[in-house]
């Protein structure tokens, strides 16, 4: 796992970098800029463009100073530099890069307080305005410069953090924030950067390793973790030569209505492909024709409509319930049944969500260890209205506490709070996935995963993973603007078998 770090955190990791390395902080600042021109100068190989680099008078306007003289260093001829002292202050690190500015030819010139914004004609921006730690919405002449530039549609390159952009914590709606093209970040991404109210201020984002000490990182013990390929290489375990289908579990989908017999063939459909033994869809007895069609190899408790169908729970390994299953009185009772009678973790979703936000008291019920799957509304829904995506995370990390359970939180970059309040940020997933029934799939991976006796945080891990890498092997080499969730099906045996076999 890359540890996530809040801007606290960062600073600790430089200041011990600094002096464990023996290295000074401006030459700790040389390498960051170091890293950042060598990522720019292979996707902007143009050296004739114009280049405005502008400079707060802080450490990331020290880094802006010293990225424009290293880029003058490898023959960009038309740079300039534009130096915002708003603040009478200004860092040691700042002024001794300006030092180093002036013995070089690249233009700068200084704005103050007040001062009549440049005409800018570089169709390149580089924001070294202001980094991170930001922890209020700008105002004043920072506000206006923002404002100017965001109006010009240039390239805008952001060092680190976009101006104005929170790196944690919740940002107001309205916080006037320097739209950037492109984050080049150092070290790891920040955690503003895995959450929806970033998109509308950054089209992507790039990490550079700037050096800082790994193992004082990981000793901080950061409650944020982003999850690497490497992880999933070492949760996921192969399929032995003596196995059989006793070996990889028993599991039960609950789902679908009449009219909602997709949601339950998508989800015990992936439920099988990601390996389950056996698999058993308890659906509705007009599905039962489609069912056979659409997955043979699924079994099936046929429900009437009229009465609980009789389950014999402890036959099963693993439970999903809830896609399409609709939240009538059967329904109720069903879901209520399952809660009372099947006493391992299960794996709760949409429509299942839906009524234990409606009945609370079946929390209660709920076992520990259950994976709770909701989107943002569901979410919402289930623990409170929220005004944004930080403070759900925050609500996550108690609920899944209080609870004991996994809240896997769906999003471009899927959250999994769990009861020892780490809070993972799954890495894969693009937007060609953003199709109807991909929760029903991730419902069916998760089920399966328990059913082979993965732990719960090891199937949220998991599951999510090679959902969004399924994905991405999909859309991302064929460029795809959709991926169906069918398709995506069929894709996981392949996926799962690359990542065992390196």
């Amino acid at each position: 796992m890359l540890p996530l770090l809040i801007a606290d955190d960062i600073r600790k990791a430089d200041a011990y970098t600094i002096k464990h390395e023996s290295i000074s902080p401006i030459d700790l600042m040389e390498r960051a800029a170091k890293a950042f021109v060598g990522w720019f100068i292979n996707h902007f190989p143009d050296k004739k463009q114009g280049i405005s680099v502008y400079c707060g008078t802080g450490n990331n306007g020290g880094d802006g100073l010293a990225i424009a003289r290293m880029l003058q260093q490898h023959k960009y001829t038309n740079v300039n530099v534009v130096i915002a002292r708003f603040s009478k202050k200004s860092s040691d690190d700042f002024n001794a890069n300006l030092e180093r500015l002036k013995s070089t030819d690249v233009p700068y010139t200084e704005l103050l307080p007040g001062d009549k914004l440049p005409e800018e004609k570089a169709q390149i921006i580089i924001d070294g305005l202001l980094g991170s730690g930001l922890n209020k919405p700008l105002k004043d002449d920072y506000a206006r410069l923002v404002s100017y530039l965001n109006g010009l549609n240039k390239t805008v390159v952001a060092v680190d953090v976009p101006t104005g952009l929170f790196t944690e914590g919740e940002i107001p709606a309205d916080a006037p924030v320097l739209k950037a093209s492109l984050v080049i970040t150092f070290q790891q991404p920040k955690l503003t950067f895995l959450l929806p109210e970033s998109g509308p201020h950054m089209d992507c984002w790039e990490v550079v390793n700037i050096g800082l000490d790994e193992g004082f990182i990981r000793s901080l013990n950061s409650p944020y973790q982003f999850i690497e390929e490497k992880d999933i290489r070492h949760l996921l375990k192969p399929r032995l030569r003596f196995s059989n289908k006793g070996t990889f579990g028993h599991a039960l989908i609950i789902a679908g209505q009449p009219e909602t017999m997709g949601a339950a063939l998508l989800s015990a459909s992936a439920c099988a492909y990601a390996g389950a033994g056996l698999t058993t869809a308890c659906v509705p007895q007009s599905g039962l024709t489609a069912l056979n069609t659409y997955q043979p190899e699924v079994m099936a408790i046929v429900r009437d409509g009229k009465k609980q169908p009789d389950i014999a729970w402890d036959k099963f390994s693993a439970i999903g319930i809830g896609p399409g299953l609709g939240k009538d009185k059967l329904a109720l009772d069903i879901f209520t049944t399952a809660l009372e009678n099947f006493k391992k973790p299960i794996v709760i979703d949409a429509d299942a969500l839906n009524m234990l936000a409606a009945n609370p008291k079946l929390w209660k019920k709920v076992p520990v260890g259950s994976i709770v799957t909701p989107h943002m509304k569901e979410f919402d829904r289930l623990f409170g209205e929220h005004t944004s995506w930080w403070a759900r995370i925050q609500t996550a990390i108690v609920k899944a506490a209080e609870l004991q359970i996994y809240i896997l939180l769906k999003n471009s970059y899927t959250i999994i709070a769990s009861p020892n309040e780490k809070v993972y940020f799954n890495s894969t997933s693009n937007a060609a996935m953003a199709s109807g029934g991909m929760g029903d799939v991730l419902t069916g991976i998760l089920t399966s995963l328990l059913a082979q006796k993965y732990s719960p945080e090891q199937a949220c891990i998991i599951g999510a993973y090679i959902h969004g890498k399924a994905g991405d092997e999909l859309a991302l080499p064929n460029r795809m603007t959709v991926v169906l969730p069918g398709k995506l099906i069929q894709q996981l045996p392949g996926t799962m078998a690359r990542l065992i076999a390196v």
